[in-house]
């Protein structure tokens, strides 16, 4: 079986359609096929740059607006332009992803499981690598009762009901002995170009729970790690992008920052403080 390769964020587009769809009382394309028993190889995006910058409530509104005229929005948002997106996060005993994030270490890994909107009838078991200032993510779906198992810090084995792409990410989590250890929520609203398949995104409302139970609930209980109003301007593209567009944002007068939302998440959390 090969593994698909997919670009722009297909998964995380598939997700948000899946979910808003049900919202809307639709059933999606890969819903139909889960019924009728097919099941996902998994994907892997192409090596992408990914550029961050953090800005402030006023600067968002400005970015937008400017923004909405070079670029279109993701069809797959709801009527407000956004979706809700809440990660699962996975470490070692010894927190090895969290310090090598602090460190800066290159290459680095990490893993989650992903939802949209609250809907646990899809459910994605992702890896994003990074390396010299570029990322590239290998996902694939899981059932509800494998998550249920993630949730747990028991990782199923590797067996031959499973897919490619689930064999291959279950045998890594394994093999570094990882188990769940944050929750990470935000809100956010992405914008699409198809010159350098570039895609902009503003995150909002970013928060951290440790309630790794509640995972799959609509209601957990959530502190932020951002100043109010506070947000990330995400810009991704594949090999080249287009100057229009990063004029039109005037990156150049922005800061850049490496910001995770994982190092966050941990290090503010519901619990008042650092806990690692």
């Amino acid at each position: 079986m090969r593994t698909a390769v997919c670009v722009n964020e297909n998964a995380e587009k598939s997700g948000a359609q899946e979910a808003a769809g049900k919202k809307a009382g639709k059933r999606s394309p890969g819903a139909a096929g889960k019924k009728a028993g097919k099941r996902s190889a998994g994907s892997v995006t192409e090596y992408r740059h990914e550029y961050k910058y953090q800005i402030d409530a006023m600067q968002k509104e400005v970015l937008k607006l400017r923004a909405q005229g070079v670029l279109e929005r993701d069809a797959h948002v709801g009527a407000d332009g956004e979706y809700l997106i809440r990660s699962l996060y996975f470490d070692s005993p010894e927190d090895a992803c969290f310090f090598e994030n602090e460190d800066g270490v290159d290459p680095r890994e990490k893993y989650r499981i992903r939802i949209y909107n609250c809907d646990g009838a899809r459910i994605s078991l992702e890896c994003k690598a990074k390396t010299r200032g570029m990322t590239k993510k290998t996902c694939c779906l899981i059932s509800r009762d494998q998550c249920e198992r993630f949730m747990e810090g028991i990782i199923p084995e590797a067996d031959e009901s499973l897919s490619q792409g689930q064999s291959l990410l279950f045998y890594r989590m394994r093999e570094r002995n990882l188990r769940p250890v944050v929750i990470v929520q935000y809100t956010r609203a992405p914008y699409v170009g198809a010159a350098g398949n570039v895609r902009v995104t503003f995150d909002d409302a970013i928060s951290s729970s440790n309630e790794i139970d509640g995972f799959l609930q609509e209601d957990i209980p959530l502190r932020s790690v951002l100043p109010v109003g506070g947000s990330i301007l995400e810009v991704k593209w594949d090999e080249l992008l287009p100057f229009y567009i990063k004029g039109q944002l005037e990156l150049d007068s922005l800061q850049w920052t490496a910001f995770s939302k994982y190092y966050l998440c941990r290090k503010y959390n519901c619990y008042g403080g650092v806990r690692i």
